[in-house]
């Protein structure tokens, strides 16, 4: 059973997979138009609506962030298998890879703009790296619902299989000597990025084709993961569209 709460993650629930909803607890003292057209949404498609106080919301999510709003769900079975989801996108295949993401906010972000740019999958290693939580699931406005996440044993054999399955690797590291803007990105590409503070880990920026980095002019010295990963993904997306 999922426990999805926020506005946007529970709204994009009932929009791709109403029926996997059992039930919607919402914040009874509260008449505000959003919150009455979420309700008419969920009884619209037969969800059960339950009109609770605030503390009762709390603990069914486990803090204070439930924006009002909180949502049972079955969970949603979707193809995780990454080599048929690479053979199926075939050259416009678009990959996501998350070397050891920890923070649950970065890892729904970067779901979120996976989504956005047209990601297919994101691929995230088992050990030391955050999974689907609640809170990622909130900060993903409803990608971590649709978007295939891939959690992997061993992350450098992964990167070796997708190499041989025909996609290129690019690593993002602040060190490289070539740039985004270098980089031909209209064939299959899965992207790499490290972790928050200490970026790739020495394998997986072993394992990589290629290492970019992207130009920066002010005087910080990096970007948050979620933020890079948006320039990476929709500099592709942007490549794609003109070679149309």
């Amino acid at each position: 059973m999922a426990i999805l709460y926020g506005f946007h993650a529970v709204l994009a629930r009932l929009k791709t997979a109403p029926s996997s909803v059992d039930e919607v607890l919402y914040e009874q003292s509260r008449k505000d138009k959003r919150m009455q057209q979420l309700i008419d949404k969920v009884k619209a498609n037969g969800v059960k609506a339950t009109g609770v106080d605030a503390e009762r919301l709390e603990k069914a999510a486990g803090h204070r962030q439930h924006q009002g709003v909180v949502a049972f769900a079955k969970e949603i079975t979707k193809s995780n298998d990454l080599f048929e989801i690479i053979e199926r996108n075939g050259k416009n295949t678009l990959l996501l890879v998350l070397d050891g993401v920890t923070d649950p906010h970065n890892l729904g972000a970067c779901l979120r703009s996976a989504d956005a740019a047209g990601v297919q999958a994101v691929v995230i290693p088992k050990d030391k790296s955050v999974g689907i939580t609640p809170v990622v699931s909130k900060v993903a406005c409803g990608a971590a619902e649709t978007l295939p996440v891939i959690m992997v044993t061993n992350l450098a054999r992964t990167l070796e299989e997708i190499q041989d399955a025909g996609v290129w690797c690019i690593g993002a590291a602040g060190e490289a000597d070539g740039t985004l803007y270098d980089v031909d990105l209209k064939g299959p590409v899965a992207w790499v990025m490290g972790a928050e503070g200490d970026g790739l880990r020495r394998l997986t920026r072993d394992k990589c084709d290629q290492l970019i980095q992207i130009p920066m002019v002010g005087s910080v010295e990096s970007l948050n993961v979620s933020v890079a990963s948006s320039v990476c993904l929709f500099e592709t997306l942007r490549q794609r569209q003109f070679a149309r």
